[in-house]
């Protein structure tokens, strides 16, 4: 069986189960910057609106408690059976658009399967997504969202791993529809893992965070793009916020919540240098 071992275990978050489910309680979701709460999912599936998130991928000790707000949203909405994870390549290895599509990915507090099924049909509906699980040896950005989903959802999920390095709006646009063609009639999220503007003072981030934010909250990738471009905004995941637009669109999206924004330097108390860390969901609109 192909495992993907979690690489960034004992360093940007605890290695051990018994500590990362404390980590994770303590100091992400009842953290003075998290959501004051651990969710506790519903029974059932139910009419879940949650189609995708936004969540930061820093140490937890540092964006934690914002990736948490994003968590708590989705326990409450419900249990997804497949969620469609996208990150940047930050390590430059494997190609473009890089998806494992068979296998388990490993957990300190459990594996989460590959869903082949979907993983094939979205690279039977793209132009650029490839199988290469190379690109996902070292990245850190997927892995830091499984024990969040692996903490809440236990063992009643599986999931889709896509790592992009070739990040541009044909791109983006192109995957995003095949996503969500490949996710009509399933009950799934689609996450992307991003952090914000890297290494400015904190005005200066949270200016430009802004404007990107507010790209995301009118649901439009164009804008988004152009934003990040014009501003020259550090996002590294803008690829995938934009694939899960695009992607929660064909699913049916109506609206854009901004969960909570804080910096490193809310967290350190340095606030010279900073990066952004943001939690937002998009979901159907509901029913009156």
């Amino acid at each position: 069986m192909n495992v993907r071992y979690p690489n960034n275990a004992g360093s940007w978050y605890e290695g051990s189960a018994e500590l990362l489910r404390k980590q994770l309680e303590d100091d992400c979701f009842l953290h003075s910057l998290g959501p004051g709460e651990i969710p506790k999912p519903p029974s059932g599936v139910g009419a879940r609106l949650i189609l995708g998130l936004l969540c930061p991928h820093a140490g937890y000790m540092y964006s934690g408690p914002i990736a948490a707000h994003s968590y708590t949203a989705l326990g409450r909405d419900g249990q997804p059976d497949t969620v469609v994870i996208l990150g940047p390549n930050h390590t430059g290895m494997g190609s473009g658009v890089s998806m494992m599509a068979e296998g388990v990915w490993r957990t300190p507090i459990g594996d989460v399967s590959v869903n082949a099924e979907v993983a094939r049909a979205i690279q039977a509906a793209s132009s650029y997504v490839d199988l290469d699980d190379k690109a996902h040896l070292h990245e850190h950005s997927i892995e830091l969202q499984l024990p969040f989903l692996k903490h809440l959802f236990g063992e009643g999920f599986n999931m889709v791993p896509i790592a992009m390095m070739l990040q541009d709006l044909e791109v983006s646009r192109d995957v995003g529809e095949a996503v969500g063609k490949a996710l009509k009639g399933h009950n799934a999220v689609i996450i992307a893992s991003s952090d914000m503007t890297h290494y400015e003072p904190q005005n200066s981030a949270e200016k430009k965070d802004r404007t990107a934010i507010n790209a995301i909250l009118n649901l439009d990738e164009g804008a988004l793009f152009g934003t990040v471009e014009k501003l020259g905004i550090s996002m590294c995941g803008v690829g995938p916020a934009a694939v899960m637009l695009v992607a929660a669109k064909a699913l049916g999206a109506g609206e854009a919540t901004l969960l909570k924004y804080a910096t490193s330097g809310d967290i350190t108390g340095d606030r010279s240098g900073v990066v952004g860390y943001c939690s937002m969901v998009v979901k159907k609109k509901a029913k009156d």
